[in-house]
């Protein structure tokens, strides 16, 4: 393929080819739509193949372990951001990430779509490294097609996240009616297909990004470069080490990877906010705007560590506590992972025109922030009650519907506006590893949401989500307070 020229401002401001937005956007959407469309294909039913029992096809574990092992596993995908961040801002550039995520994604649903356990394993480690290669790559991407104070930006990110629902909304219907009729490795070999798909639009459409994503911000030297292998290898043992550590206090190995995982989760967003403000690549004025950013990343982990329960402790409900069929027709609990993505399809465009009309005026990027936690707080109160009104198959469809809609209401204020953000607020030489940062929110709060589990097991469903709610709910009372403080910091990127 060959080289393409790079979009200066004025390019940009002009470019609107795609819905009023650049026409790059068009390719970034189509391969955010099948690789999302692999990604929640596969989540539609992790946590009930990963329950099963061996008879049904599934690897038996219990409902704790299970809900816990999705919750590290969605914790493990954001982690590994982190090396995809690094590929491009150091190695590679964010383009060719994207590329080799891509290929290491397609091959661990293939592995999934086996039926022996080991390739199952062997395949959600895969899935977890080329999504971490590939999903903040696709994002900082996005943001390259636009000047630094394009009104459309934020807009454009709401376009954009509208891809991710558009996939998440078909695939559980496509993987639950593969798994229903042909089990779940034809379920997972859906997800397969999905990622084929979007590294075809992906060659295909490479012109229409005009160069976005091929530089290397911040190369490594030469003598760097010839150590990357060695970093490598002393990574893996560094893993395998924590993971003997944590058998002082875990008996079973999979308690011991969660509790690993767990510590990275937590440990590595520390180590990136404290190397970005003490680089010498990093200036006064960016500084400041990381000091903006803080209070922002600690809401973000905490509404992702009650929204990523979509397939935790939501599919539960779906599968347990919520009736089997309406008017006759029967309900499958993989149904309810499309209500979420539906819900943004259909406001997305409403919030996109509001945040374009009020652009620079009330709610300011801070307050987006704190109504997005208030409303996860709000939903985990919501499912608290649910689950100690309602048991064995009783409750009504709207319930669970109901509590998707709370929960994506906030996700509609917080995710765009929080991929923007990052974009805007992040240093130059960290721009895709601040992508990374993003994410981490997600790891960490997912981290923090298996350690609950695991603690809170005997207690239930009701009392994990009251103690959520009520977290969650008391920041939120911080981080509107801090507002006017965290606009005044941001204000030369509003």
């Amino acid at each position: 393929m060959s080289s393409t020229s790079h979009l200066t401002d004025e390019d940009a401001l002009h470019d609107r080819a795609f819905f009023g937005q650049p026409r790059g956007l068009s390719t970034l959407f189509f391969v955010e739509l099948w690789e999302r469309f692999s990604y929640y294909g596969m989540r539609a039913i992790l946590l009930y193949f990963l329950i099963d029992t061996a008879e049904n096809g599934g690897l038996g574990l219990t409902e704790s372990n299970g809900t816990a092992v999705v919750s590290i596993y969605g914790s493990m995908v954001y982690l590994l951001s982190i090396l995809g961040g690094f590929a491009a801002d150091r190695v590679i550039g964010a383009r060719r990430s994207v590329l080799y995520g891509g290929m290491v994604i397609m091959a661990g649903h293939v592995l999934l779509a086996l039926p022996p356990e080991a390739a199952a394993w062997s395949g959600i480690v895969l899935v977890a490294i080329g999504t971490g290669l590939l999903k903040p790559n696709v994002s900082s991407m996005v943001g390259e097609l636009y000047a630094t104070h394009d009104r459309r930006r934020d807009a454009g990110f709401s376009i954009f996240y509208m891809a991710v629902n558009v996939g998440a909304l078909v695939s559980p219907f496509v993987v639950g009616w593969l798994r229903d009729r042909w089990g779940y490795h034809a379920g997972f070999s859906a997800a397969a297909v999905g990622m084929a798909i979007a590294l075809v639009f992906y060659f295909t459409g490479r012109k229409h990004l005009r160069g976005a994503g091929d530089d290397v911000p911040n190369p490594l030297s030469s003598r760097d470069r010839a150590r990357l292998p060695l970093f490598g290898i002393g990574a893996v043992v560094a893993l395998a080490v924590l993971i003997m550590i944590t058998g002082l206090w875990r008996d079973t190995f999979l308690l011991q990877v969660i509790d690993a995982i767990t510590i990275l989760s937590l440990g590595a967003p520390v180590v990136y906010f404290a190397v970005m403000f003490r680089s010498p690549k990093v200036t006064s004025r960016e500084r400041t705007h990381l000091a903006a950013y803080l209070p922002l990343w600690i809401g973000a982990m905490l509404f992702w560590m009650i929204a990523e329960q979509a397939a935790g402790k939501m599919a539960l409900f779906a599968q347990q506590n919520t009736v089997t069929s309406v008017g006759g027709i029967d309900v499958d609990p993989e149904w309810f992972q499309s209500v979420g993505p539906l819900t943004i399809i259909l406001l997305a465009p409403v919030f996109g025109w509001i945040w374009t009309r009020r652009a620079g005026r009330f709610p300011s990027t801070a307050a987006k922030f704190a109504i997005g936690v208030t409303m996860a707080g709000l939903s985990a109160l919501f499912m608290s009650w649910a689950f100690a009104t309602f048991t064995d198959n009783t409750a009504p469809v709207t319930v669970l519907i109901t509590a998707f809609v709370i929960l994506t209401i906030g996700e509609l204020c917080l995710s765009p506006v929080g991929l923007s953000a990052t974009t805007r607020l992040a240093p130059v030489a960290f721009m895709s590893q601040s992508l990374a940062l993003w994410y981490l929110a997600s790891a960490a709060g997912q981290a923090i949401a298996a350690q609950l589990i695991s603690a809170m097991g005997s207690l239930g469903n009701s009392t994990y989500y009251l103690v959520n709610g009520v977290m969650t709910l008391g920041f939120a009372v911080a981080l509107t307070a801090l507002t006017p403080w965290i606009r005044g910091k941001m204000k030369d990127t509003e």
